[in-house]
């Protein structure tokens, strides 16, 4: 299949073919509808899950202290109702969601009990900690617990009584769900949730999200649904798209998919009015030898762009111009999980030092990946970085972060013929002015000069006559 972005006059452009599991052929409009360039005016914010399966995790005080001061990070959730953590955010203003252990659940789904539940866990804390939900189990649906389904949605109405008795009326109840929970999500307009649980479960359980105005909650992992053909369209990195021709829309990246496909379902079942919240998403920066897809540059790819996504606005195909509750995975690598990428999911390691940059601290530090190490400037300029092409990068890989660059909305225009730029006419020059284009317009961060690892930070100023390069 071919890319088709938006020409520009006098610009070598290549033509990239690709492969996919769903045909497309699109105009401009559409290719480009979810390739976008967000121009921060303010720091990112996000959620995040707070793990604490590790032997070696700073206290809560001082998780706490970092994020409210040294991130941009706005809401927390957590695997239980730990008391030492629920202290050490009062008074913090971040939002934080608590959740009822999968073994609670039967016990919980009496009311007496969820009272019980409620005077232990929350009552304490609240309102000095800014508790906003609280999480029924972890992807219950997928442990397949035939005693535990049949309790969800009784221990989720239990403990929403259980709040009304005890007048607290904007602390939400919910549960989320693993994409297990659909039959179809290929194409996304097919959604649809696994036959027998449609009627039976889902359609009480957004009966009663409607009712109480709660979101469905749902962990999209485009990580562990990705093949070697399609890892670009996972990480949200260039790529054709994939098409869905029952509603003529081309997707640019997974989990966009993924959410509509959730929405299809919902919608289908005629609750496409509930909210969504993104419970769970993440990807992790190491893996066991030759596992696909794993890899600091890869999750700081991942990680960096769903922020900035889900920041922008811009919403999905079949949800545009919504915003989305998202909770990255997770906060720390947590050294006492399985395999080697469950341990690795983390954005921070247990000294609080990035694992990688992915835009979030308030101070600007970046622990992200930079590949190459330049000609160090003199001390005035240190602080300025561009992004340039690597020394060994080719023309065609060059060309191609041209054409994607000049067609995602970056001015490219003083690159074309008899522009202050054009020549030299290389397609080093002019890639070079193009690729460091994107990288400030996105705010300078570290994932976005990757470039399919092409691109390369330099603290040494491009710019030489009437060639100006931004910093």
């Amino acid at each position: 299949m071919t890319i088709l972005l938006r020409p520009k006059p006098n610009l070598k452009m290549a033509k990239r073919s690709e492969t996919s599991t769903m045909s497309f052929r699109l105009p401009l409009f559409f290719t480009i509808s979810s390739i976008f360039i967000y121009h921060p005016t303010a720091a990112y914010s996000i959620g995040i899950n707070y793990g604490t399966v590790a032997d070696n995790l700073p206290p809560p005080t001082q998780v706490a202290a970092f994020i409210k001061a040294q991130t941009t990070i706005d809401k927390v959730k957590i695997f239980d109702a730990n008391p030492d953590i629920l202290q050490a955010f009062a008074n913090s203003g971040i939002a934080v969601t608590v959740t009822v252990a999968n073994a609670d659940i039967p016990t919980v789904a009496q009311l007496s009990a969820a009272q019980s539940w409620v005077a232990n866990n929350i009552l304490p804390f609240y309102p000095h900690t800014k508790i906003i939900r609280i999480a029924v189990g972890n992807e219950i649906i997928a442990t397949a617990d035939k005693n535990l389904i049949a309790h969800l949605l009784p221990a989720m109405k239990a403990l929403h009584s259980a709040l009304n008795l005890a007048r607290i009326a904007d602390v939400q109840v919910a549960t989320p769900h693993s994409m297990g929970i659909l039959s179809t999500s290929s194409p996304p307009s097919s959604g649809k949730f696994r036959r027998g649980f449609d009627e039976s479960i889902f359609v009480p359980m957004l009966e009663f999200h409607r009712q109480t105005k709660s979101p469905f909650m749902v962990c999209p992992y485009p990580f562990f649904g990705f093949t070697d053909r399609t890892l670009d369209y996972a990480l949200f990195r260039p790529n054709g798209g994939v098409f869905d021709e029952a509603t003529g829309l081309n997707y640019t990246n997974m989990f966009d998919a993924q959410l509509d496909a959730v929405f299809s379902a919902m919608k289908r079942v005629g609750y496409d009015d509930v909210d969504i919240v993104v419970a769970e998403t993440g990807w992790p920066s190491a893996g066991d030898p030759g596992q696909l897809g794993v890899g600091l540059e890869n999750a700081a790819s991942y990680n960096g762009n769903l922020i900035r996504k889900v920041n922008s606005g811009e919403g999905t195909p079949l949800m545009p111009n919504r915003t989305f509750e998202t909770y990255v995975f997770s906060l720390f690598n947590e050294d006492l999980k399985g395999s080697t990428s469950e341990r690795n999911f983390g954005l921070f390691r247990s000294d609080l030092s990035p694992v990688y940059d992915v835009g979030i601290l308030r101070n600007g530090q970046a622990g992200g990946p930079t590949p190459e190490t330049p000609t160090a400037p003199s001390p005035s300029d240190s602080s300025r970085k561009w992004c340039v092409p690597k020394h060994d990068a080719g023309e065609e890989a060059l060309q191609a972060n041209i054409d994607f660059v000049c067609g995602s909305g970056v001015d490219c225009s003083p690159i074309q013929d008899g522009g202050p730029c054009f020549e030299p006419d290389t397609v080093r020059s002019h890639a070079a002015f193009a690729m460091n284009g994107y990288y400030q317009a996105n705010g300078g961060n570290n994932f976005d000069c990757y470039f399919f690892s092409t691109g390369v930070i330099t603290v040494a100023d491009p710019s030489y006559k009437a060639r100006q390069y931004i910093a």
